[in-house]
């Protein structure tokens, strides 16, 4: 029976879910990075082979590597654009040397991922994370006062964001802030308004297209590297897959992935496909997009939102948002039987819940919510299984 390899992500000796936590959990893998190594610098064999160490002594395996950071540099064609991408490649064979052969990454400009609330109560009174459009723009509008912004948005949607900016107090604009500004879930990093400002100004005159063929440049770069090494690449989509801050996005829905997969033909050029970040997207069909890059996909994220008219969304439970997890993982079982491979998954984004809402965790990454969403994600899958014999 081929199922899906159940991981969950570890951020390391500091993440107060333990290994211990994830094998209790019922997983055999773990999802994890380096992320004490700078962006742009080398995965040594030696780091890889210590966090390796460190995971198969709790019993697990280290499935699947997320995330490998591109740099900035490497984004926007900088200084240091070409050391930067020899030292990816070599990472890419460090990891190979060392066994691990999944590696994801994404090519979001300066933030990883974008939500305005990190503690929206849900009914049943847990925590989930939540993106709200006229907070949104009313930081970029009011808070950050990014040139040119107010282009970017129609009428009613300033509006929204003028009424809902009038509203806040002092407090509420730090915490905004914060929200918006935080780095990569498990980093110490974050941004200044100041900092952003700057950062954003080296994005200046790169819209879309160029910044796609800055993303394909790097793919033609890397990939005949992991084609070599028997590692596939795979490349998250844009979270949210609309653009924020006027920063270009490159990979929100199908037809994106396409244009990817025919410049740059090779397997290991591969999708993690996130249910949550495609799910935003009206236009995005899961079970289809499963159906078209199935050959493509070598990690999974299986997580849900439920999103309004507005442009908000929040983080429902993993079978209760828009997305229709029975098809999207109906589509998955197909593709693995067909192609007769496990694909890794980790439940993602779950609630904060029980008794976790006492304890100090990432965002998204507390231990019982996605033990909540794996348990279910594991019940369904298996039910489909049964069904399908």
């Amino acid at each position: 029976m081929t199922k899906m390899i159940q991981t969950m992500r570890w951020f390391g000796e500091k993440d107060p879910v333990s290994l211990s936590d994830i094998r209790q959990a019922g997983c055999t893998g773990v999802v994890t990075a380096l992320h004490q190594v700078p962006n742009g610098a080398i995965w040594e064999i030696k780091d890889i082979l210590h966090r390796k160490s460190l995971v198969e002594k709790a019993g697990l395996k280290w499935s699947v590597v997320e995330s490998l950071p591109v740099s900035e540099a490497i984004k926007t064609q900088s200084a240091d654009l070409q050391l930067h991408i020899e030292n990816y490649k070599q990472s890419i064979r460090n990891l190979a040397h060392c066994d691990i052969r999944v590696v994801t990454y994404n090519f979001m400009p300066l933030l990883d991922w974008t939500r305005t609330d990190l503690n929206y109560k849900v009914a049943d009174g847990s925590i989930a994370l939540r993106f709200e459009m006229a907070a949104l723009v009313a930081f970029d509008l009011y808070i950050l006062k990014r040139v040119g912004a107010e282009k970017d948005y129609d009428a009613k949607t300033i509006q929204r964001a003028k009424h809902r900016f009038e509203r806040m107090s002092d407090d509420d604009i730090k915490l905004l802030q914060k929200n918006i500004l935080l780095g990569l879930p498990g980093s110490e990093e974050s941004f200044t308004i100041e900092q952003l400002r700057t950062a954003l100004a080296t994005y200046d005159g790169i819209d879309r297209l160029k910044m796609q063929q800055h993303l394909l440049y790097f793919l033609q770069q890397i990939i005949p590297v992991a084609e070599s090494c028997g590692v596939n690449m795979v490349i998250h989509p844009d979270d949210p897959p609309f653009s924020v801050l006027g920063l270009p996005r490159v990979l929100s829905n199908a037809a994106d992935m396409a244009f990817l997969a025919a410049a740059v033909p090779s397997l290991h050029n591969g999708l993690c496909f996130c249910t949550g970040s495609f799910g935003v997207n009206l236009t995005n069909n899961l079970p289809a997009m499963v159906r078209q890059f199935g050959d493509r996909i070598h990690f999974i994220h299986l997580r849900n939102t439920t999103r309004n008219a507005n442009g908000d969304f929040f983080e429902d439970n993993h079978l209760e948002g828009d997305a229709d997890m029975y098809l999207v993982v109906s589509e998955i079982v197909k593709v693995m039987k067909q192609q007769k491979r496990s694909i890794p998954m980790r439940p993602d984004h779950g609630h904060q819940m029980l008794d976790d809402l006492k304890k100090t965790t990432y965002p998204g990454y507390s231990a019982i919510g996605r033990l909540r969403g794996l348990a279910e994600l594991r019940g369904l899958e298996l039910a489909i299984i049964r069904n399908m014999h």
